[in-house]
């Protein structure tokens, strides 16, 4: 199939904008209303956007009619609450998808592998538009923490490692890249995930923010990695067991590979 892309993207799969300065901006984020929804790790979300306007987070595939992460509704009492996250979405012109704050408590490394993924972005994405991608905009202050981003899901060799910082800006092919945020904590981080359609207004705005795939990559101790490594073959073969004595409905579900994570 045949999709608009941004060439920023073409190459690495990822770009790292400009640094936002966070600091000036009120903490709209605790003011949200949240949901429960586990996705690669501890988390809830507080949608700005949704399928139809109400406060819940979805698939837009998973409604009737089902459709493609696009035309996201804006939910009036959310965006009441946040306007400068609002204005941050709709910054680069491009159809908004879902955009939602994610809050994710502290997790070690080896669970982020585990909980690597994959997004389903352009499921119903007619041939011909723009490839859905995700924009990533760190809100709290999470020095320590990084975006990992792997092209091939049990490669390290393929591991890229984004410090998250106040103000990170990364707009990354997530239907790409497996990826899932490493958050050694102490508190809860905040984060702005929006999706976007690439397309001109898209290309423009990461120009204006100066995008760019240079980046070095986090720190990663070798004995740390490895035991990672480890404790995520070990529960991989553990839960491929467990699904194993379900029958065939498990087997399904240990080919996914994955817990059916849908953001970072």
């Amino acid at each position: 199939m045949s999709y608009i892309k941004s060439a920023a993207l073409e190459e690495t799969g990822f770009v790292i904008l400009d640094r936002y300065e966070q600091a000036k901006d009120p903490k709209e984020w605790l003011d949200l209303e949240y949901v429960e929804w586990k996705s690669s790790g501890d988390t809830r979300f507080a949608p700005l956007t949704s399928a139809k306007g109400e406060i819940e987070v979805n698939g837009f595939w998973n409604h009737t009619p089902p459709r493609t992460d696009k035309d996201g509704v804006w939910i009036a009492s959310q965006v009441e609450k946040a306007p400068t996250l609002a204005r941050r979405a709709q910054e680069p012109g491009a159809n908004v998808g879902r955009c939602r704050v994610i809050e994710l408590k502290p997790t070690e490394y080896a669970e982020a592998l585990y909980n690597l993924h994959q997004d389903d972005n352009n499921r119903l994405n007619p041939d011909g538009n723009g490839w859905i991608v995700r924009g990533f905009f760190n809100l709290s202050d999470d020095a320590d923490s990084c975006l990992i981003l792997r092209e091939e899901r049990y490669d390290p060799d393929t591991e890229v490692r984004i410090p998250l910082p106040a103000g990170a800006q990364i707009i990354v092919d997530t239907q790409r890249f497996w990826h899932a945020v490493w958050h050694p904590g102490p508190e809860n981080r905040y984060c702005l995930i929006t999706s976007w359609e690439s397309g001109p207004q898209l290309d423009a705005y990461i120009e204006k923010w100066h995008g760019t795939s240079e980046h070095t990559s986090a720190p990663l101790d070798p004995a740390l990695a490895a035991d990672a490594e480890h404790e995520v073959q070990r529960r991989l073969a553990e839960r491929a067991a467990a699904l194993a004595e379900r029958g065939s409905s498990g087997a399904r579900e240990a080919a996914r590979g994955a817990w059916g994570a849908s953001d970072a």
